[in-house]
């Protein structure tokens, strides 16, 4: 069955006349109703097969929908154009009027007439949520969903604000979090409220989608599932120097960089296991002779050649790590936020195999600087908040591990503690960027996994010549690159409701220096200016515009540097740089600028262009 589901102002609809001959008979002339979930409903021949479920699942997901966007009514309408497979008339009508009589139990809901010609007028709201478009079979869902997504719900918890100077705090949620004095630590307080209340759903859309569409960077991909974007040339440029960044990095570190494929025997007995112990929803595909899943991780694949490898105790720690493009999870459809969290996303992943826990705390320390020093490349540490999730036994015998985290974090950090093991973890950080609408979505995050070596049966030899299962680290350094991209583009909308200039990291944004040319016969010059600049990307602003325009423009475009040429510039060679970071406007040469971009992009990875550098070549890739 498909449901195209639209959040309405008001829909209003008058049955013409009879489509089929055993129409139902007319109980109104014409109908009317307000702000209410419009269910077009289309049942299909498969699903003659299995109607009570078809009936099940169908209440379920319109519930699901209804609760999302907050309606006042829910209308069934039937809508057989919705596939080019329908149902019999008789099992159509079984079905609708099954889904009829579910809902109407507990919610105010109204049928259409079945087997009608109907003329309709509706309104639809314009939010995220408003038009939604779903699948429902016959068949339970539960086998693709891990056990721990269910455990995840029923998880009960204490909360603890620890500070940096050991001083625990056990916290709560009232009307208000209570038990700490969050006055100097706003935006950590509003990390805390986020995860203690445990509320994903976007209400609201995030300003990141508007500027990431505004700007050529990102745009939604109609033609694939919800969660899957299209890179625009700019847009990939930023990506692709994130993800050469964090591998540079994570090899430099001693890490072993390997690639692994996407997808993995569903039944294959060690990545089953894992499947149901990870707290994720992923895809399902069907080869010609098997069921496989799409992984939502690196772990899969590093783990199997662990499994085939022949491991000393000189060996360890050792670290594989994986650029993964992609990983894919299938979040629901409420939480799903622009570049925020997705269903298709390109994934750091390290994972660091210890001998044992004293080991992997070490090692746990070490990559936690490591991942300091990305997130500070990325211009975001001092906008992270940290948590800590952590089982009560570890915790109380590890605790001065984990105030020295706290200590190394040098802010207070929120700590999770369950009572009991629910998941392969037994400690994990999470780095949370907090957004414009108060938001916290993960980047940096570590575990100290104590179950994955033995289920893929992952050995190493000790000093005494036996086998043993070693501990595992999972890594996240940067967390998901397209999560990146939106806590970038989330703090430049942050700062420019402060009044400030939003900007790039000079080593990300897409032009570094703009030459805006006073009239046509500068541009040769302006052309061979570019030219001469080695490693920086700079662009020429060619079109037939004010010099005002081409100056507005690529303050629009969050450009770094500006640079008016004109007769004074071309006779004494000196460039008026204009630095959009602050304002201010500089005299230097040619040379200096290279240099000085050069210096301030030491140690970052680079690239050309994405674009072609006259301005009046580029195409438009939006709107």
């Amino acid at each position: 069955m498909k449901i195209l589901c639209l959040h309405s102002d008001y829909i209003k609809v008058r049955p013409v006349q009879k489509a089929i001959k055993d129409a139902e008979e007319l109980k109104e002339k014409e109908f009317h109703t307000k702000e209410a979930l419009v269910v077009f409903t289309s049942v299909e021949k498969k699903d003659e097969e299995n109607p009570e479920n078809v009936i099940k699942n169908g209440i379920k997901e319109i519930i699901d929908v209804y609760d999302q966007v907050k309606a006042k009514e829910i209308v069934v309408y039937p809508y057989v154009h919705l596939s080019s497979d329908p149902a019999s008339p008789g099992a159509a009508k079984e079905i609708l009027n099954g889904i009829f009589e579910g809902l109407k139990k507990d919610y105010k809901t109204s049928k259409m007439p079945f087997g009608w010609y109907k003329a309709f007028e509706i309104s639809v709201k314009g939010h995220p949520l408003s038009e939604l478009s779903r699948e429902i079979g016959a068949t339970e869902k539960k086998g693709e969903i891990s056990e721990a997504v269910e455990k995840e719900k029923q998880l009960k918890s204490e909360w603890v604000v620890l500070e940096p100077n050991g001083k625990e705090n056990k916290v709560k949620l009232g009307k208000k979090i209570e038990g700490f004095d969050f006055s100097k630590y706003p935006k950590f307080e509003k990390m805390v409220n986020y995860e203690i209340s445990k509320s994903r759903k976007m209400e609201k859309e995030p300003p990141h989608i508007k500027l990431m569409r505004k700007m050529e960077l990102v745009d939604y991909e109609e033609g694939s599932d919800p969660g899957n974007f299209r890179f625009y040339p700019k847009g990939r440029l930023i990506k692709s120097l994130i993800e050469d960044f964090v591998t540079k990095k994570m090899v430099e570190s001693g890490a072993m960089e390997v690639e692994t494929p996407i997808m993995y025997d569903y039944e294959h007995p060690c990545l089953k296991n894992y499947l149901n112990r990870f707290p994720a929803r992923q895809y399902t595909i069907r080869s010609p002779n098997k069921k496989l899943f799409l992984r939502f991780a690196a772990c899969f694949g590093q783990f199997l050649i662990l499994h085939n490898s022949n491991l000393s105790y000189k060996n360890l720690p050792l670290e594989l790590y994986e650029m993964t493009k992609y990983s894919f999870r299938v979040e629901q459809r409420g939480e799903l936020a622009g570049l925020r969290r997705l269903r298709t996303f390109t994934m750091p992943d390290c994972h660091a195999i210890c001998a044992d826990i004293d080991q992997a705390k070490e090692e746990m320390l070490r990559r936690f600087e490591i991942s300091k020093d990305i997130q500070e490349g990325f211009g975001l540490r001092e906008d992270l908040e940290i948590a800590i999730r952590v089982v009560k036994d570890f915790y109380e015998e590890n605790k001065d591990f984990i105030k020295e985290l706290v200590k190394k974090w040098g802010k207070p950090a929120l700590v999770e503690i369950w009572d009991k093991k629910f998941f392969y973890f037994i400690l994990k950080y999470e780095w949370n960027f907090i957004d414009s609408l108060d938001k916290s979505a993960c980047l940096t995050t570590d575990q100290i996994d104590v179950e994955n070596g033995k289920t893929y049966d992952i050995k190493f030899t000790d000093k005494d010549n036996k086998e043993n299962h070693p501990i595992i680290l999972h890594l996240s350094p940067s967390g998901a690159v397209e999560r990146v991209m939106y806590a970038l583009l989330e703090k430049a909308y942050m700062e420019s409701e402060q009044k400030k200039n939003p900007i790039f990291p000079l080593w990300l944004s897409p032009t570094q220096v703009r030459l805006c040319p006073v009239n046509d016969s500068f541009i040769p010059y302006c052309e061979k200016i570019a030219e001469k600049m080695k490693n920086v990307r700079v662009d020429v602003d060619d079109r037939t515009e004010s010099v005002q325009k081409k100056v507005r423009d690529a303050e629009v475009d969050w450009v770094p540097m500006i640079v008016v040429v004109g007769e004074k510039e071309k006779k004494s060679g000196k460039l008026a740089v204009r630095f959009r970071k602050t304002g201010k406007v500089e005299n230097m040469e040619m040379k200096e600028l290279e240099e000085k971009v050069k210096k301030e992009t030491e140690g970052y990875p680079f690239k050309p262009l994405p674009l072609p550098r006259l301005l009046s070549k580029r195409p438009k890739f939006v709107g």
